[in-house]
């Protein structure tokens, strides 16, 4: 027994074992707290339930919502709670099952003491492994002062412990300031918090408050409730991955390799910054055609265009991603910037890699994915994080940026440059009263690139790449003084 003594048990909630580094403290009391409509509920019968299933002895005590009600929050969640008792301190008219009106105990009629008693004695008849307690703010009322109601939550602690049962006392935070009186007296403390953005859904994030003798993973954790349950998708630490062997650079199979001197290095990552319709997205199927020819995977996150939108411009290309899409190498993941939230992107990230063995992972655009943050500092950290753990893993990262404006002085929505290990600078300029287009790198931290700005073309054979525009003058600023002849320019092909 003593070497079980608050050995980390499995919660039941996917991602949050991780957070936990293994689980709740076995045979202690945790404190789960949060507003009204957190989650706390679903993540209590979670927990049950895991136990139910490995044959354990369970108890949901609720002083606040009906048995009728529970089931249904586990019917809308396509759970079953066979296995798990529970005991209801409510009124009997708020039930509509009539097998369990002689269980009911009013809790309105009774005093704190005989409310306590009836639940401490139906733990020594149980026996349970897993106790869920809904929740405290119940005993709060019924105690009528602070002291008598640490005092009592207290005692409930030590009975739990004496009674070798793990714990989860549930509160709603409905006083009129968050009492942190428990914080001092439970083993672990996890608040559940629900954000309201001014458009689209709403962002659920947890945080481990403490949780003795563990090192916990710490910060803000976002999750998401959906039918099954919750699930928490850990703050990804690029410092926790290994470093993997890279391979051979990555091609594009055309004449942009040139400008980067070969290729896109393996654990690199690859800024393509320009204005909207300049080739920026073309540039990155590209790249991804050319790996999956080779054999490899591919994830291409899309927040400004559907996925048949993505598939008719490649194909018009001459890029034909249709059967890599059916063979599942070609990962495409269409975002909604207004209903993901940037935990859960990561995650997707995490397991394109761990599990498909992606090898080039496209997010087009940044722009999109700055939507999904609540500011650009935020962007910038948790893109640092990503860049540097797709880095460890050998993976070349491809990230598209669009810029404000599209002729003349363009300015980008956030400073990414100085976190990717190349960027290539895309622009438009004007000559001869037509609209060109223009590419240089600008920027590579791995090996030599040229430092020529070239004229490129985008035909349906693909991506054409002509000489130094050598006789221009401001091309970077989209409104260059041309000083050389027309003949050194891209034509168009025949007819």
């Amino acid at each position: 027994m003593e070497t079980d003594d608050a050995s980390p048990i499995v919660t039941g909630v996917e991602g949050l074992d991780h957070v936990l580094r293994g689980g709740y403290a076995k045979f202690r009391s945790h404190l789960v707290e949060g507003r009204p409509g957190s989650g706390k509920t679903t993540l209590g019968l979670q927990f049950l339930l895991n136990g139910a299933q490995n044959k354990e002895r369970c108890l949901y005590i609720t002083l606040s919502e009906s048995k009728r009600e529970l089931l249904s929050v586990a019917s809308r969640h396509g759970l079953s709670l066979d296995g798990i008792e529970i005991l209801e301190l409510v009124p009997p008219e708020l039930s509509l099952d009539p097998s369990q009106l002689q269980t009911l105990v009013h809790s309105s009629d009774l005093e704190l003491g005989e409310t306590v008693q009836s639940a401490l004695a139906e733990i020594e008849r149980l026996k349970p492994d897993r106790v869920v307690f809904d929740s405290l703010s119940e005993i709060r009322l019924l105690s009528q002062g602070s002291l008598r109601y640490r005092r009592q939550v207290l005692a409930l602690k030590s009975f739990f412990l004496l009674s070798n049962a793990t714990v989860l006392l549930l509160d709603d935070l409905t006083a009129e300031h968050d009492d942190l009186n428990l914080h001092s007296i439970s083993h672990g403390v996890i608040r559940l918090e629900q954000l309201s953005p001014v458009y689209g859904g709403e962002r659920r994030r947890l945080r481990v408050i403490k949780m003795r003798g563990v090192q916990i993973r710490g910060g803000y954790h976002d999750f998401v409730i959906r039918p099954g349950g919750l699930t928490v998708f850990p703050r990804l630490v690029a410092s926790e991955h290994e470093m993997v062997e890279y391979g051979p650079p990555a091609s594009s199979e055309t004449s942009i390799d040139n400008l980067a001197g070969g290729g896109l290095e393996r654990g690199t990552s690859t800024l393509l910054m320009g204005p909207s319709g300049v080739g920026k997205s073309t540039i990155a199927s590209a790249y991804c055609h050319a790996a999956l020819l080779r054999g490899e995977s591919v994830l291409v996150l899309l927040f400004d265009e559907t996925k048949r939108i993505f598939m008719a411009r490649a194909s018009g290309l001459g890029m034909n991603l249709e059967a890599f899409a059916e063979e599942g190498r070609l990962l495409l993941e269409q975002i909604d910037p207004a209903e993901l939230s940037p935990g859960e992107l990561s995650a997707r990230i995490q397991s394109a890699v761990e599990r498909s063995n992606a090898r080039i992972v496209v997010v087009d655009s940044l722009t999109g994915y700055l939507n999904t943050m609540s500011g650009e500092q935020h962007l910038v950290l948790q893109m640092h994080e990503i860049l540097t753990y797709l880095n460890h893993k050998g993976v070349v990262t491809i990230l598209v940026l669009a810029n404000h404006g599209l002729i003349g002085q363009v300015a980008a929505p956030v400073e990414m440059t100085y976190l990717c290990d190349s960027v290539m600078l895309l622009r438009f300029f004007e000559s001869g009263g037509r609209l060109r287009r223009a590419i240089s790198v600008v920027k590579r931290r791995v090996g030599p690139h040229e430092d020529t700005i070239r004229e490129f073309k985008i035909t349906a054979a693909g991506l054409a790449v002509g000489e130094p525009l050598e006789d221009f003058r401001g091309i970077l600023t989209g409104v260059p003084s041309f000083e050389g002849k027309k003949a050194d320019l891209l034509e168009d092909e025949p007819s």
